[in-house]
């Protein structure tokens, strides 16, 4: 999953959700995470059944952000989590086996917490400061990333400010994956977007 789209309506600048979502797996984008903060629960489910119906004749897995109940209801791939969502226990314990669950980890003490869980990855929040999360502690900067791979036992996916002028740099520092909002789903052309996001991103280390 080297490049983890994550959505935002109020970014897709009056584009279509599903068509910009297709387009960017086009473009090279293998996981997707819908993240709904405004919607009610019955858009949320009715967006996550409608978006899993895009993605599975790709082969790309559909995450839901926070919400174990939509993820449930969609028979989605799985859930991302934050720190202030349910905590993994319940998570571990809703969902059917093998489904996917990330964490988010905002401090050094979260990363070696995380140690302790089945998790499929961990997601450093934020790489560097973004408009769409400011409720955030620290960034983590290149040197954290490094860090983080120097000492957690889960994938690594950064997140927060990433663009095609700094993700070979960010998956040098030892992320395995890119999390991108903005920079897919605000571009006039999404596909050429991920694109271009792929090809600088370099080979997994």
């Amino acid at each position: 999953m080297r490049i983890y789209l994550v959505t935002d309506e109020r970014l897709l600048l009056g584009k279509d959700l599903y068509r910009t979502v297709e387009a960017a797996v086009k473009g090279g984008v293998s996981m997707v995470q819908l993240r709904e903060k405004e919607s009610s629960t019955r858009e949320f489910v009715e967006r996550a059944i409608r978006l899993k119906e895009v993605l599975t004749p790709y082969g790309v897995p559909l995450i839901i952000n926070d919400r174990v109940d939509v993820a449930l209801a969609a028979d989605a791939d799985g859930v991302h989590v934050g720190q202030s969502d349910m905590p993994y226990e319940m998570v571990k314990r809703l969902l059917p086996e093998g489904k996917i669950i990330g964490l988010s980890v905002e401090s050094p003490e979260q990363v070696l917490e995380a140690n302790n869980y089945d998790l499929d990855y961990v997601a450093a929040s934020p790489v560097f400061s973004t408009t769409t999360k400011t409720n955030t502690i620290v960034e983590w900067g290149l040197d954290g990333l490094r860090w983080i791979r120097s000492v957690s036992r889960h994938p690594l996916v950064a997140i927060g400010g990433i663009h095609s002028n700094n993700v070979a740099s960010i998956c040098k520092a030892g992320a395995d994956s890119v999390a991108v909002i903005s920079a897919i789903v605000s571009a006039d052309d999404p596909e050429r977007a991920a694109r271009e996001l792929l090809e600088k991103s370099g080979e997994p280390h």
